[in-house]
């Protein structure tokens, strides 16, 4: 073999092992073999018109609790759930022995009131009964005509009826029952086929966005696929104390589909005021939990990492959109976000010249 050839293949193998070995060095000088590689992708920040979701049960504007004006036994409810009735339709009375009586009893308080009146009034005109008594016994007989009408008044209101053409949507007691004054027996709505609206209670934050006339979506779950137009009727002007939202109402169009007190709703209503929001890949998110989650910043030195918490407005064709917790962020780690940790180090990939 010739001996020229074999220097010159032994002086390439040494100049290759001695260039690996500088790269092996520069490699652990510059790197370690613990660190994550990552790769960051930009925030990109534009204007956003937010559309709030809230739900809701319909319910009719003219929705009533009956109820009995005096307290006694229940005797008849003559209706039931579901059941349309007719303006003036008798729904419900009570046992009216007690009241029968109390009538009866004030009649004849009043016919003595009468009879009394009568004769101190010929008393009176042939002065055997002085002017203080005749009118002590026009008093007494006042009295007692005015206690008759009090009594007759209530033993019309033993009777519940309807107080317009509607349904019976709820039957709140039972025959054999104790009924008190103003306590609801029954619930019905009119049938004007105009006036359902859904009720729900937003945040203060959201209250000040809305304005009373906006258009609102609805979806009805017993139509599936379909949407009804609805429109901000009322907004709360103060709080709901045990809840802390301020109740708002929409009023729903219902066309030519039958509505019910009941049916669970979904609303969208589309805020008026334009906010800031910053869009990021979904790979970039971490621990979502509803409406929070995490991310990974790359700090300064290129080489930790550092944690953050974010607010999620929503989630949209592989991009999360982040109300809050990024602003002055203009990168976030995307490639590795699942081993890291807050004590990470990492390498930064550069997809045009790979890592450094």
């Amino acid at each position: 073999m010739n001996t020229k050839f074999l220097r010159r293949t032994a002086f390439v193998i040494s100049l290759v092992l001695i260039i690996s070995a500088c790269n092996k060095k520069q490699q652990s000088n510059n790197s370690n073999a613990d660190d994550i590689v990552v790769r960051t992708q930009p925030v990109i920040t534009t204007d956003y018109v937010s559309a709030l979701q809230f739900s809701g049960k319909l319910a009719s504007t003219s929705e009533t609790n009956l109820s009995f004006k005096i307290e006694g036994i229940i005797s008849h409810i003559y209706v039931k759930e579901g059941d349309h009735v007719n303006r003036g339709q008798l729904l419900a009375s009570l046992d009216l022995t007690e009241i029968n009586a109390q009538v009866q009893q004030a009649k004849q308080n009043a016919d003595k009131a009468e009879r009394d009146l009568t004769r101190v009034k010929n008393l009176f005109e042939d002065t055997a009964a002085t002017l203080e008594q005749y009118q002590n016994v026009q008093t007494q007989h006042n009295v007692a005509n005015e206690a008759l009408r009090i009594a007759s008044f209530n033993q019309q209101y033993a009777q519940i009826r309807a107080t317009n053409d509607g349904a019976i949507i709820k039957k709140i007691m039972n025959e054999g029952e104790l009924a008190s004054p103003g306590t609801p027996v029954l619930t019905m709505n009119a049938t004007s086929g105009d006036d359902w609206v859904v009720r729900f209670g937003v945040s203060d934050k959201d209250w000040a966005s809305l304005k009373k006339g906006e258009e609102a979506t609805v979806q009805i779950d017993a139509y599936p696929g379909e949407t009804f137009k609805g429109i901000i009727n009322k907004i709360a002007g103060a709080a709901d104390t045990p809840t802390g939202t301020y109740e708002t109402e929409v009023k729903v169009l219902p066309d030519i589909k039958k509505f019910a007190a009941g049916l669970f709703c979904n609303i969208q209503l589309n805020s008026t005021t334009n906010q800031k929001i910053a869009m990021i890949p979904i790979e970039a998110l971490t621990e979502g939990n509803g409406k929070t989650g995490y991310v990974y910043l790359l700090n300064n030195d290129k080489k930790t990492v550092t944690k953050r918490k974010v607010e999620i407005a929503f989630v949209e064709n592989g991009k999360v959109a982040i109300s809050s917790g990024l602003e002055n962020v203009s990168n976030v780690i995307t490639d590795g976000v699942s081993y890291l940790t807050e004590n990470a180090t990492v390498q930064l990939l550069n997809p045009s010249k790979g890592r450094f």
